[in-house]
Parts: C-alpha cells; structure tokens; sequence
C-alpha cells in the first residue's frame, strides 16, 4: 500500500477495525490463502444473517464484492450525514450537543480518512464549540484546515488574528483592485460612471459577500475585519477602505444579523446615510435624522466619530454631500439666501468635513469634530453662487437685443480668493472640484475655460485623484464638439492635465483615457502635438504603454490610405502597375 492507500485506511486501527495492512499481514503469514481471504471477509463484511444467502446471488450476476460495499457505505454515510444534521436540531440544547460531542470523540480518528471525512467535518460544523484540542489539529493540517466547514474555520479565527488576517487579506487587495478597474476603465460615459451602481448593488459584489460570510454572527470577526481596514486606511489614505467599511455593515444589514449591527454604534447612521447615497441627495427630513446622531454623540463615548468619520470619508457619501451642497446653493440663489442662514447647507459641510478629516482623527486619536472655517461660509460659498448669478446674468444679456455696444462678453478673470481656497481649504477644493463638474455635465464652456486654470495647483492635489479625473472626463464627452477647437484643447490640456502629466502617472492614463474616446473630435493638428507630449517614457507604467499603443492603433486606422502605385517598379522589363488595395 502507498501512502496513498494509507490515508484511505488512516484511523482505523485505533478504532480496532481492520485495515488494509492487516489483510496484507495475514496473506503473508497463512498457508492457504483462499480460506485466509474468506475468514477475513467474514469477521469484516456486514455483519447481517440474511445477507449471507444473497451475497452470492449478486456474485452470479458478476458484481463485484467492492461495488456493494461501497454502495452500502455511501447509503449509510448519507443516513449518518442526515442523522447528524437532524441531532443538531432536536432536544435539548445541553443534550443535542453532548451527543454530538460524542460522536466526534468517536469519530474524530477517522478524520483523515476521506470517505469518512464528511461525517466528522458536518459534526463539527454542527457544534457551536469544538473543543480546543480537535482545532489544533485542524488548524496545524493544511488539508484538514482546508476542507472544514466556514463555521468551524470561525472558531479558530478568532483566535487566531494572523491566520484570518492571511484569508482576509488577498480579498481587500482585490477589492482596491476592482475600484480602480472601474475608475480607470476605458469606457467613459456620462450615464454610466464609479457612482452608477446603487448601494445594494454594490453590496452584491463577491468581496463583500465572501466577508459576510467569514463574519456571520462573530462580533470578534467583525471588529477584525474592521480594524484591519483602520489599519489599511491608515497606512494607505486609500478612501476605498471607508467604502467597503460601509458596504460591510449594510450587507450584515441586509441579512438582519441583529448580533452584529445592535453592537455597532455606527448602524443607525449608515443606514440612514445608505438611504441617501441611494437617492444621490439628502433631504430634509434624513438630514434632521443625521443631526440628531452627531448631536447625540455622549461626553466619554467620542470615540465613535473616528467610525463615523470613515463612514463619512467614503467616496459614495462624499459624493452625496456634494451633490446634495450644489444643488443647495442654486436653490439659495434663487431664494436671495446666504449660506450662513441655510441650516441644511451648514450640517451638508460639517458631515462633509468630518467626512475629510477622517484619517487625521484616526491617526491623531483625538476624536473631537474638525472645527469649520468661518471664511468657507462667509467668503467661499457665497463666491461659488456669484458665478452661478455670472451665468444668469449672461444667459439674459445673449437673449436682450443686442445695442451698438455689441454682445456682452463671458467674465474670463477668476477672483484671486477663489483659486486661494481650492488651494489651502480642504472642503472648499471638494465643493470647488463639484461645481466645476457640474458646470462641464451642463456643457457650460464659458464657465469651464474660466475656472480651468484654479484647478493646476489644488488642495493635496484633488483636481488630479483618480474620482476627480474619472467624473470629469466623463463629463467631458459632453463637451466633445468643442475638441475640434484650438483653444479649448489648448486650456484642457496644455493648461491643466500636461501640467502634471509627467509627475503623475494616474493624471497620462486618464488623458489617454480621454483620447482613446474622442480622438475623433480633436483638431488633426492638436492631436499630432498630444501623440508627442504623450508618449511613455522608460519609467511610465505598463498601463500607460498600453493605452498608448491602442491610442496609436487607433490613429494609424484614421490616417488616409496611401497612394495607388502609379509608378513602374524599376526592374528589367516593365511590368503591368498592380494596384494596391485600398485599406479598409
């Protein structure tokens, strides 16, 4: 026997139930084999009087002795597995499980024995508590450790931080793998963008689904994967952790796992906020909703705002409160209201700020909320709704009959504040950024060109973050007639995206991005002078190598086709011209 063989058989000695080696010991030491093979299959068969007649009947019909016991091991192996699951349910607490835990001390020799494996492993996933002993053993056989149920795996995890942190890991790659995917894909639309897919939706995606699962009702688990994910956030700045910190939550939600979600602080909240990001907007009445939860934040429990803040600092809720603060603004210029009288807008920007300020006060541990300048109302805001009036104003002017003094022109200058702010204000660089694309989805050019240039040098570089740069791009498109024009093309890109195209290798992929979908539209002389400035250089990435190269495919299609040949080839004797085919 192999050791392949010895693992069909490991265990059963222990059990005293003979095996594979005992029949090899006995044919070795016997003089009449046949008697000795007959004996052993006696004492070993199954031990039924009425099946002593009828085993000889299957012998006429050619079955093999194998073939019936394996199809009455299979069919008692089921019985066991359906008995088991049955015992799990029935009687007492104390009782079903002391007979379970008996069983496993019986059985648990045979667990590497693979066709016995299954029982063992369906007791155990059955018993709430292994004991200690049996998990060690699991736990130090990769196979063993492998083919046990999530329920069993549970228990040692959450003993065992580094060993869930191994599992855990490869999944949160993925995830910030699966985020940039989708901001850097090459499909760019205005319709379909990182923002599209609702909260539920996105809580169907394999990461969070396969974390649900690991969790299931183990606070211990959860509070693991949440501080992995601090941890992460810390180390990284990387807002993807903030999401899924809520996607988490809300998917164990979904599934009612009261366990979990009652011990949270953070649950009301987010799912309140859940309801919001759901409808891209917060209204009034979810707006008192997460007043009250900030307000109600007790003296000696402000360590909750470092949770909040991360539930806040994701881009989905970011998102929100900006859209919700633009939209909030217009209403208060219509209204002649200024944004220190908007209660509404005030609680908009300090969610907005806790959000900003969540990894400073995970980082710092001093959990009190980020104080807010007083300029960002006073000043900035109501800078902001000026050029919302701009835009009114000209929109009037183009449509009143025109004086000798000929058509008013579009302001041009930017006030000197306002690039100041985007520069040094946290949340004004956000809302700023904000207008800015909501300008570009209305196909306002007058008012893109205007406050293109404030957007070069911005806070921590937000005008140049993937989200920034995805939403824009996408919106651009809508813009896309205005590419066959010099001067548009020379703001866009040689006045914003060229300037940081070399210093960030994110900023040439999303131009690139841009091109590869409205290389069409550009001027043929603009586009030549881009093709240069964009090429890779030796420290450019792969995924900057390959958008060139499909950028460059797709331009050498464009290019007209050569010239038929009309001249003869020279050669001795002259030969018929042939035409080349036109490509198509």
């Amino acid at each position: 026997a192999g050791p392949g063989q010895a693992t069909m058989y490991a265990g059963l000695q222990e059990l005293g139930v003979a095996n594979g080696e005992d029949l090899k010991e006995t044919l070795t030491n016997c003089t009449e084999p046949l008697k000795a093979i007959e004996q052993f299959q006696t004492e070993n068969g199954v031990l039924l009087p009425s099946l002593q007649s009828a085993l000889p009947f299957l012998d006429l019909h050619g079955t093999p002795r194998l073939e019936f016991h394996q199809s009455v091991f299979d069919e008692l192996r089921e019985k066991l597995l359906e008995r088991v699951s049955a015992i799990a349910l029935e009687g007492k607490v104390e009782e079903r499980y002391k007979k379970l835990e008996d069983l496993l001390e019986k059985s648990f020799s045979l667990v590497k024995m693979p066709s016995i494996q299954p029982v063992v492993m369906c007791v155990m996933k059955h018993l709430p508590k292994v004991p200690e002993k049996k998990l060690k053993l699991v736990m130090a056989d990769k196979d063993l450790y492998k083919a046990c149920a999530v329920e069993v795996k549970r228990q040692i995890w959450q003993d065992n931080q580094a060993l869930f942190g191994d599992e855990v890991s490869p999944l949160l790659k993925q995830y910030i793998l699966e985020k940039e995917n989708i901001l850097f894909s090459n499909d760019i639309s205005v319709l379909h963008n990182f923002f599209s897919p609702s909260p539920k939706t996105r809580r169907q995606g394999e990461v969070v689904q396969k974390l649900t699962q690991m969790i299931g009702k183990n606070v211990k688990l959860y509070d693991m994967v949440l501080q992995f994910l601090r941890t992460l956030f810390l180390r990284t700045r990387n807002v993807h952790y903030c999401t899924l910190r809520a996607e988490l939550l809300m998917s164990l939600h979904d599934l009612e796992i009261s366990e979990i979600c009652n011990v949270d602080p953070c649950h009301k909240f987010t799912w309140c906020l859940d309801a919001c990001i759901r409808e891209k907007f917060v209204d009034n009445k979810r707006a008192r909703e997460l007043q009250g939860f900030l307000d109600g934040v007790k003296k000696g429990q402000e360590q909750v705002l470092g949770d909040l803040s991360m539930i806040l600092c994701d881009p989905f809720a970011i998102n929100t409160l900006a859209l919700s603060t633009i939209r909030h603004l217009q209403d208060l210029v219509g209204q002649d209201t200024l944004p220190r009288e908007s209660p509404d807008l005030l609680l908009l920007l300090r969610m907005l700020s806790l959000g900003q300020g969540a990894w400073d006060m995970i980082d710092s541990q001093v959990f009190k909320e980020p104080k807010m300048e007083a300029e960002l109302i006073t000043k900035f805001l109501p800078m902001l709704m000026s050029f919302v009036v701009d835009d009114h104003t000209f929109n009037v002017d183009q449509k009143l009959p025109s004086e000798e003094k000929g058509p008013v022109p579009y302001p041009s200058t930017i006030p000197e504040a306002f690039t100041k702010f985007l520069q040094e204000n946290r949340i004004a660089c956000e809302i700023g950024l904000y207008y800015i694309l909501h300008i570009t989805k209305q196909r306002n050019k007058n008012a893109f060109l205007r406050l293109l240039p404030a957007l070069v040098e911005t806070f921590s570089d937000l005008a140049f973050s993937d989200i920034f740069l995805h939403l824009l791009t996408g919106n651009l498109t809508l813009l896309g007639d205005e590419f066959a024009l010099e001067e548009f093309c020379t703001s866009l890109f040689d006045g914003f995206f060229l300037t940081a195209c070399s210093r960030k290798e994110n900023v040439h992929r999303h131009v690139l991005r841009l091109l590869l979908h409205l290389h069409h539209k550009v001027a043929p002389a603009k586009l030549d002078s881009l093709q240069k400035a964009l090429e890779p250089t030796k420290q450019s990435g792969e995924a900057v190598k390959e958008l060139y190269n499909q950028l460059t495919e797709k331009l050498e299609l464009r290019k007209p086709s050569p010239a038929e040949v009309t001249e003869t080839p020279s050669m001795e004797l002259p030969l018929p011209t042939v035409p080349t085919p036109t490509s198509r």
